[in-house]
């Protein structure tokens, strides 16, 4: 992102909330039509979530790699198409829920028919195979271990994290897994063909949305999850203790809204190897990352200026403590790198002054949710000066309504005390049948460059439709899907008009 004085706005919408007969959004034809109509809305930006395959709970920001694509996202329709799989292998798909992703339902079926195009895929004969060999050189820094680190895990992980696996595999002992790779060669082999299907569908995919003058947005969670091929094949980088386990986990500290602060249990990374190592697993990274979309969004920013670190262990966040991070090193490595990268800096929550300093010295753009912005002060008066209100946002801002952490928009204002409700009317100047489309308008029509909106809120969903409750795990979080025939030609109209009238067409005036 950059100080120029363009306006864009964007939805915010992952992948797995597309429509699709086959119980998850993925790369077919729905996500083909969503940028058809995103263009008819005049929209330029589609945000998504963080790509990587999930594990447990879900989480696309709890990936088994920072690296990889989600395999449950490749289009099994495209497969057909190339002859890996036959009609009769999708005709008898279980009758999944529209409005819901049945995770464990879709991974029992899904995941053995793409393992039996991979097959069939293998099995064709090398001459086939050029471009395929050339994606796993390419990307060997990352595919290597990751198809190997998921192979293992199939064979011993039935829900035990990687240190509990035989000890020759947990501590990477080289002729162990070598030996391994030799007698399961078709299972490795398996996994880096579903990321060759991913990368193969994603870049088509991405190719068509830029035709239709639409960039990307994708996101970066600061930590990896503990149970990844990342941590798993790049253990030194990580705090761990004298027997290779990590020996502190992230989190926040104790605050207004909870007594015992937040365990979040990501393993930290030692910034002290990192550093030594001239960043480069966070350049490679990157670079990985880039490839994919156009622009990132890096989440908990703050982590690159101090972090909260809590001993493993421990049950709350309680008895932790922030260590400091030289983060103006790191992105000085990532300019060398990349030149001026276009980066949101996810930076809600508590910031100080050097967090600050550190956004705004590298020009990267913050961020602002409305629905923060209705607070009170001491006397329990409305507070107009808020940062999260429109009128007090500035130019370099990315604007949402609210996150996939947030309700959506209905769903929150549905949940307030009558009088917070009236502060929310006032404000607005509107009755409540009118508050989101007044909400939408104040958001598009403010200073900020960029304004997105959750498809939720497009759509104008309830509580029903919320993406996440955060610090909880169920089969609610990650679930939400759009129905076929969400998107219309008016809903497109209208937003359209927004983006006409706050001058958010992505262009110059």
């Amino acid at each position: 992102m950059n100080s120029t004085n363009v306006r864009n706005a964007g939805i915010l919408l992952h992948i797995t909330s597309l429509p699709s007969a086959y119980g998850i959004g993925d790369l077919g034809t729905d996500a083909y039509a969503m940028a058809d109509w995103l263009a008819k809305a005049n929209i330029r930006l589609w945000q998504v979530l963080p790509l990587g395959p999930t594990g447990f709970g879900n989480s696309p920001y709890a990936a088994r790699s920072t690296f990889a694509g989600n395999e449950l996202m490749i289009d099994p329709q495209q497969l057909l198409h190339q002859g890996l799989l036959k009609a009769c292998d999708l005709e008898n798909h279980p009758e999944f829920p529209a409005e819901r992703v049945d995770f464990e339902a879709v991974q029992a079926w899904k995941l053995p028919l793409l393992k039996k195009a991979a097959a069939n895929f293998l099995n064709q004969g090398k001459n086939k195979h050029a471009c395929f060999e050339t994606f796993c050189i390419q990307h060997s820094f990352w595919l290597d271990d990751y198809a190997l680190f998921m192979a293992l895990m199939e064979r011993y992980g039935d829900g035990r994290w990687f240190s509990h696996w035989p000890k020759q595999y947990a501590k990477r002992e080289e002729a162990q897994l070598k030996q391994f790779v030799a007698q399961n060669e078709q299972q490795v082999m398996q996994w880096k063909v579903l990321q060759y299907f991913f990368s193969q569908q994603w870049e088509a995919f991405k190719t068509y949305v830029h035709s239709k003058d639409i960039q990307l947005v994708g996101d970066v969670p600061i930590f990896v999850a503990a149970d990844s091929a990342d941590t798993w094949s790049n253990l030194h980088l990580f705090k761990t203790d004298e027997h290779g386990l990590f020996s502190a986990v992230s989190g926040v500290p104790p605050d207004f809204f909870s007594a015992t602060g937040q365990l979040w249990g990501n393993p930290v990374y030692d910034w002290s190897v990192l550093e030594k190592e001239g960043y480069a697993w966070w350049l490679k990274r990157l670079e990985r990352l880039f490839s994919l979309t156009d622009i990132l969004r890096i989440d908990h920013f703050r982590g690159f200026d101090a972090y909260y670190e809590i001993p493993s262990g421990e049950k709350t966040a309680q008895r932790g403590e922030w260590v400091n991070v030289d983060g103006d090193a790191f992105f000085k490595a990532v300019r060398k790198r990349f030149g001026s990268v276009p980066i949101i800096a996810e930076d809600l929550g508590i910031m100080t002054d050097s967090v600050k300093q550190l956004r705004d010295g590298n020009d990267l753009p913050g961020m602002k949710i409305f629905q923060f912005g209705f607070t009170r002060d001491k006397d329990g008066m409305p507070n107009y000066y808020d940062d999260f209100l429109p009128h007090n946002w500035g130019e370099n801002f990315v604007v949402y309504t609210g996150t996939h952490d947030n309700n959506t928009t209905n769903g929150w204002f549905a949940s307030l005390g009558r009088e917070d409700k009236d502060i929310v009317l006032s404000y607005l100047g509107c009755d409540e049948h009118d508050m989101l489309s007044c909400m939408l308008r104040t958001l598009m029509l403010s200073h900020a460059r960029t304004a997105i909106i959750p498809m939720q809120d497009v759509l104008g969903k309830g509580e029903e439709a919320r993406m996440n409750y955060p610090s909880t795990c169920n089969d609610r979080n990650w679930s939400w899907r759009m129905l076929k025939d969400a998107c219309t030609d008016d809903s497109a109209f209208t937003l359209a008009h927004l983006v006409e009238i706050s001058a958010r067409t992505g262009k110059l005036g």
